[in-house]
């Protein structure tokens, strides 16, 4: 059995190592040694969002664990053969649902299947789920995958009980992605929703993003609100930009004393800020994109290049040997370029 080490301090050091490394160590069947898990974080260690990550690949290729548990700083993992199922994920907590498919697509890619899964959907330090189903979804589905993802219920910090189910099919066609500028805008779409509020909370956000995106671009925007009964309260916002190349977007939670046109405008601010560059790809998306596009090839223009990102490039090339060549410097815009495309 030919074993990967990883050191899980390196670089960004957080749970994405942990999500990539163990996925890639199921596509590829290497088995996964991770050391340091998360060592220079205040709490070191496992948390029960990586742990639930983590027993659903598990799951899905019938694998060996060591060493998963809350606060283990050492994993082992195995892979058997990994085959389609019906995953259910019950985090009982706010964990962050779209950090689990983070680990989960990139698997289901390779093999289908499908997910039911409990937990945080709109909750802070990750992706918002509107945001992985309208950027991430659509980007991968350029590059022929096909997958669906769909919101039963919301679910905030700290009570979570959101969820959400959907499927991937096995990838049939790998679609290279070649993704470097946009041109244009052609429009602006978003979700703006509120749990367990008054409907105008959900509409105050959604109107002020639409005011300051009018500011700046002569374009439609369109942005849905969508009022929810949940376990707790909370309220959030995602808003793209449909340009002549992929989506990039822009969000933000609301919280206690933070007033809706607050939460509404620091959306389409943060919006703004990715478009900005005039790359085709949003700083939350570059990262995310790394594990696919090494199977696809290409090359993608990136707003920012974030710690993140160059922690996954290092982490896939530590299962695939080189297949990235990176431009630019951390902070900065730049470009990701895949050189030599990987072989399963």
């Amino acid at each position: 059995m030919e074993w990967v080490e990883i050191d899980g301090s390196y670089g960004e050091g957080g749970g994405q190592i942990l999500r990539t490394a163990v996925a890639l160590s199921v596509i590829t069947g290497k088995a996964v040694r991770i050391r340091n898990i998360r060592a220079n974080r205040p709490n070191p260690g496992l948390r029960p969002q990586h742990l639930h990550g983590i027993l659903a690949l598990k799951e899905l290729s019938n694998a060996r664990v060591k060493g998963a548990q809350v606060g283990s700083t050492v994993l082992e993992f195995i892979p058997g053969k990994a085959e389609p199922k019906h995953i259910r994920v019950p985090i009982k907590t706010a964990g962050s649902v779209t950090l689990v498919l983070q680990a989960l697509i990139p698997v289901m890619a390779f093999i289908g299947g499908s997910f039911e899964i409990t937990g945080g959907t709109d909750v802070p330090w990750s992706p918002p789920v509107d945001y992985l189903k309208n950027v991430t979804l659509f980007a991968l589905g350029k590059m022929g995958l096909k997958a669906e993802l769909e919101i039963k219920r919301r679910g905030h910090y700290p009570k979570g009980g959101g969820l959400v189910v959907g499927k991937v099919e096995p990838w049939e066609e790998r679609k290279p992605l070649v993704a470097l500028a946009w041109k244009k805008v052609e429009r602006f779409a978003g979700i703006s929703h509120a749990t367990n509020l008054p409907a105008h909370v959900a509409e105050r956000q959604a109107k002020a993003a639409k005011e300051r995106l009018k500011e700046l671009y002569s374009v439609p925007v369109e942005i849905e609100t969508e009022v929810s009964r949940s376990l707790g309260l909370g309220s959030g916002i995602v808003v793209w930009a449909e340009t002549d190349s992929l989506r990039l977007a822009g969000d933000a939670l609301g919280k206690r004393g933070k007033p809706a046109e607050v939460v509404g405008k620091e959306a389409a601010e943060e919006l703004i800020e990715q478009l900005t560059p005039g790359k085709a790809v949003d700083k939350f998306l570059g990262d995310q994109l790394i594990p696919f596009l090494a199977f696809t090839g290409g090359e993608i223009g990136v707003a920012e290049i974030t710690n993140h990102l160059v922690t996954n490039v290092w982490v896939v090339e530590r299962f695939l040997g080189r297949i990235f060549e990176i431009e630019g410097e951390i902070g900065e815009p730049g470009v990701v370029r895949v050189v030599r495309k990987a072989e399963l």
